[in-house]
């Protein structure tokens, strides 16, 4: 029948039982795919993670900008890490490093989600937060709700 009409047979479920074909014209069939994975790419969000770096001993003023920074990070959609490194005789004074991510951890938590708790790698001690979208739409919400008030970031 393919022939006779000038067409191509193609098998579209092999596994079937029967295995399922269609007469159609091959070119167009593997354009039409073609498009179809493009459409679905398009739509796809690549997540990246940003890094953020501190020290045990980073004042209140620069914690509130890389605070900023990260809110900003959350805000359009990518994640988070948060390395906080000691140098030297820091390691002796680790929860002063914890407590200081406990700290980060409070001011971004009406945007992110925890994905990996704080944890000690060498002399790194680092968390992951994730954007929550929930979180983070009732915070869009209110921000237009506000008055429209600039991003962080901006």
């Amino acid at each position: 029948m393919a022939e006779a009409k000038g067409l191509d047979l193609i098998e579209v479920a092999p596994t079937a039982k029967p295995p399922t074909c269609k007469i159609a014209d091959f070119g167009k069939y593997k354009y039409e795919l073609k498009k179809k994975e493009h459409e679905a790419r398009k739509n796809q969000t690549v997540i990246t993670i940003k890094e953020i770096q501190l020290r045990p001993r980073t004042e209140q003023h620069d914690l509130d900008v890389k605070m900023r920074q990260a809110r900003g990070f959350l805000l359009e959609g990518d994640k988070v890490k948060v390395n906080l490194r000691f140098y030297g005789r820091e390691m002796a004074h680790q929860e002063l490093g914890f407590a200081l991510l406990q700290k980060v951890i409070s001011a971004l938590s009406d945007l992110a989600i925890i994905e990996a708790n704080p944890k000690m790698e060498g002399k790194q001690l680092f968390v992951l937060l994730a954007p929550d979208p929930v979180k983070v739409k009732e915070f869009e919400k209110k921000q237009a709700a506000e008055g429209g008030e600039k991003k962080p970031t901006e």
